[in-house]
């Protein structure tokens, strides 16, 4: 199938890459020119594992192309992705201003052939309904001619038939795993009460949905999901808030742990063996960040305001998820008192490993903290300090290595659970510092290892 993916962002780019793989001809658009040379030479502007490799195979076997020409991707494509950004406004509001400039984008350059357009992006419970507007509204202008001074009023164009459905398909993908969830999906959301429409995107699917890219192939068909339109807006935003209220309810439970002596990771395993709780999303520690939580969270209670709901909730999941980031700083001043002229290290920036988001990580909060209150911070993280990127770092020393790290700290903590931190050299690091303490801010390191590497643990509810 012709496939145009609009907006070349962390989904897009995915979502245009899996499917150019999969077999579909795919053409992704974006206004940066830079960036859209950058992805024409084979290279990939974010980093995810597994992403650079496929893009290149794709191009390579010419499934693949990127352009700036909104018109070239909207003639080209059946099936049309609007997975343009839609960050939090300060009150909590989505902005969908970049939504709906590809929508009415859209709707100017329609050429008669049925379209499917699709919301990938994750916009505000309604926005089907809305984006469908936008594209007629962009339609209409299309039927006019612009009146020069002087000239007599202008006819219009021959009418251009507008034959298109609006589908809601959120995407449920994890930073660091997205290839892996895109071939290996729980469930397939599409909203729409067009059946023409839903038939196309089920076709669009079908490799997936029969397991062809499955990690381990086999088993059941991945369940496709047919909803209406704002039901399947809904899904996205629920999911989202179900998962942050959770891990807030562990951080809540990890706190009380603290203080009666109990160790939240044994009461997590304890009721993550109930089949109605499971063991996903409880793990302790500095809470949630990134780009998808507290912008959907923040959305929801917002959407809800608006139509006379006090979201009480979904309200103190956030407050909890906030003060968590509170916890390692009273950890730091209860070990080393005053924090003025210490130095801290932090054992990774990014707010989940395996990707270099930084946006909403805990990392910033405690680096802004710890300098309001006079230490010296220092941090390693495998990506940042390799890509030498410090776009938003400010404040603090980014080190090369973890043993450059080490040196001369007051204290470490463990920010982001990287896989390489469970490797390296504790008792060389602990021997450079000028007092071996570490905060696992992730509950993440083995306890019974760095003490015996000379470390004074301290953990999350432990």
């Amino acid at each position: 199938m012709r496939v145009c993916v609009i907006g070349t962002g962390y989904v897009g780019l995915v979502t245009g890459v899996c499917l150019a793989h999969i077999g579909h001809d795919v053409i992704c658009i974006d206004v940066n020119e830079e960036k859209v040379k950058l992805m024409q030479s084979g290279q990939s502007p974010i980093f995810e594992p597994g992403l650079s490799e496929l893009m290149k195979s794709s191009m390579a076997a010419g499934h693949l192309q990127f352009s700036t020409d909104l018109k070239q991707g909207v003639e080209h494509g059946e099936i049309l992705f609007i997975a343009v950004g839609t960050p939090a406004l300060p009150n909590g509001e989505s902005d969908t201003r970049y939504v709906e400039a590809v929508a009415r984008g859209i709707g100017t350059h329609l050429n008669g052939g049925y379209k499917v357009i699709v919301n990938k992006s994750t916009v505000p419970i309604g926005s089907g309904d809305w984006v469908r507007m936008i594209v007629l509204d962009g339609v209409a202008e299309r039927q006019k001619v612009p009146v020069a001074a002087g000239d007599r009023p202008s006819m219009p164009h021959p009418e251009v038939v507008a034959d298109f459905d609006v589908v809601s398909n959120p995407e449920f993908l994890r930073e660091g795993s997205a290839i892996y969830d895109t071939f290996n999906p729980d469930r397939i959301v599409l909203g729409s009460n067009s059946p023409r429409a839903i038939g196309l995107m089920k076709d669009l699917y079908a490799p997936i949905v029969a397991g062809r890219y499955r990690e381990q192939p086999g088993g059941e068909p991945v369940p496709v999901l047919v909803t209406d339109l704002s039901s399947a807006e809904m899904v996205k935003y629920a999911a989202n808030s179900f998962l942050a209220t959770k891990i807030s309810f562990i951080n809540e439970i990890a706190n009380i742990c603290d203080r009666v002596g109990a160790d939240i990771t044994q009461v997590a395993a304890g009721i993550g063996l109930d089949s109605r709780i499971g063991q996903k999303f409880l793990q302790a520690g500095l809470g949630w960040g990134g780009s998808c939580f507290p912008k959907d969270v923040s959305a929801l209670i917002h959407t809800a305001e608006d139509y006379g709901y006090d979201a009480q909730l979904l309200k103190a999941a956030v407050d909890v998820n906030s003060r968590q980031r509170q916890i390692t700083l009273e950890k730091l001043q209860q070990v080393l008192k005053i924090l003025k002229g210490k130095t801290v290290g932090l054992l990774g920036l990014t707010f989940k490993p395996d990707t270099d988001d930084l946006r909403d990580a805990p990392s910033l909060i405690l680096i802004e903290q710890l300098n309001r209150l006079g230490a010296k911070v220092k941090a390693y993280d495998p990506i940042v300090s390799q890509s030498g990127l410090r776009h938003g770092l400010t404040g603090v020393i980014v080190e090369s290595d973890p043993t450059h790290l080490a040196d001369g700290c007051d204290a470490l903590v463990l920010v982001t659970d990287w896989h390489q931190f469970l490797d390296l050299d504790y008792s060389a690091m602990a021997e450079r510092m000028n007092s071996p303490i570490l905060i696992d801010g992730r509950n993440f390191l083995d306890r019974e290892a760095l003490v015996r590497a000379g470390f004074q643990y301290l953990g999350i509810g432990r």
